[in-house]
C-alpha cells in the first residue's frame, strides 16, 4: 500500500523542480533541432500541411521526452 510520502514538502517540491527542469531541457533541445533544420518547421507543418514532416517532428519530440525522462529518473 502506498503511503503519503509523496505529500512531504521535500518530495513534492523536488518533483515540481524536476518537472520544470525536464520541460526546460525538452524545450531547449526542440528549439535547437528547429534551428538546425534547413526550413521553418512550423511553416512547413501548418501552412504547407506537410504530414510526413509532422510525423517526424512528433516522433522526435517523443524521443527527446524519453531521453529527458530517463535522465531525470536515473
Amino acid at each position: 500500500m502506498m503511503g503519503i510520502e509523496w505529500l512531504k514538502p521535500a518530495a513534492f517540491f523536488g518533483s515540481i523542480v524536476y518537472a520544470m527542469i525536464g520541460v526546460l531541457v525538452f524545450w531547449i533541445s526542440f528549439v535547437i533541432v528547429d534551428k538546425v533544420t534547413p526550413y521553418d518547421l512550423w511553416g512547413e507543418i501548418i501552412e504547407k500541411k506537410n504530414v510526413a514532416l509532422a510525423i517526424v517532428v512528433g516522433a522526435m519530440a517523443i524521443a527527446i521526452a524519453l531521453i529527458v525522462a530517463a535522465a531525470i529518473h536515473g
